[in-house]
């Protein structure tokens, strides 16, 4: 006999969903359609103004197209270099050890640290990569000062960073890999590959899938690197959706009204991205079953 579990019981869970998230919802709905700023929020009612003057900024329309392509280029690559680390690290036997261990040093490192760190590296003067770039006849080279080198250091930073994240996700997911498969399949002449790609892959791929998943969100809300490296510059060259978003709401004019229509359409963009990568992920589930 079924038993209904009273309705009651869900009470505390309904009630924290509605502080954290409907509650905040409803407020940036409220702040995205009305003048308001830091003195004066909900000032008075403006329609459809905030998300016109959102579009108006020569920074953010670019920026969402800057915050899509370095989230799907971090997310591929953090993913793939997590499970390959993640398969050394495996065939070297035992378990996570000193070398994965301090592999994690980067992801629990604070990211503004991260950010200072590599910005002293990369100085053209006096920065600790500055005797490598003259060794190989680049003096005074400074891959922050141009557009396409800033957004390529982001993306080197933030790989950096997170890829240690992937690489355990990837090294927890393959301990559910039974052994005797993998030895079934070499006494039958499989590959390394062809093992990898009937026994291994099938048994991991969804918490792989998982880790891009997740590594997408993360790449989306990167903020603290553009603070502290670039600024968001030269130019608007690495001004990604969040950093213009500060700086509407938070420097300036402090126009809260139209920072939060640019958070509602950068929460669809994200939210589209990532419906998209999730319907991949499970057509592919799908094919792998």
């Amino acid at each position: 006999m079924t038993r209904r579990v009273p309705a009651w019981l869900a009470a505390p869970a309904v009630a924290g969903l509605a502080l954290l998230l409907v509650y905040p919802t409803i407020c940036l709905v409220a702040l995205a359609v009305t003048k308001s700023s830091l003195a004066k929020p909900l000032n008075r009612f403006t329609g459809l103004a905030n998300f016109t003057g959102a579009f108006a900024s020569p920074a953010f329309t670019p920026s969402l197209w800057k915050s899509t392509i370095f989230a799907v280029i971090v997310a591929v690559v953090t993913t793939l270099l997590g499970l390959g680390i993640a398969l050394l690290l495996r065939h070297r036997g035992g378990g996570f050890g000193v070398v994965g261990a301090l592999f994690l040093l980067p992801l629990v490192t604070a990211p503004v640290l991260v950010g200072v760190a590599w910005k002293l590296l990369l100085a053209p003067v006096g920065g600790g990569l500055a005797t490598v770039f003259k060794a190989i006849g680049l003096a005074g080279f400074n891959p922050l000062g141009s557009d396409v080198g800033a957004f390529v250091v982001l993306v080197v930073i933030h790989v950096w960073q997170w890829t240690p994240f992937a690489t355990l996700i990837a090294f927890a997911a393959l301990g559910v890999v039974r052994p005797e498969l993998l030895e079934s399949a070499l006494i039958d002449g499989a590959t390394a590959w062809r093992s990898f790609t009937t026994v291994t892959w099938p048994a991991i791929a969804p918490s792989i899938w998982a880790v891009a998943v997740l590594e997408l969100v993360i790449g989306f809300k990167v903020f603290d690197l553009l603070v502290v490296i670039t600024a968001g510059g030269p130019g608007f060259s690495t001004s990604l959706s969040p950093f213009v978003i500060y700086q509407t709401g938070l420097r300036g004019s402090f126009d809260m009204g139209t920072a939060a229509a640019q958070t509602l359409v950068f929460g669809l963009v994200v939210g589209a991205v990532a419906t998209v990568v999730t319907t991949l992920r499970a057509r592919a589930l799908k094919a792998d079953a």
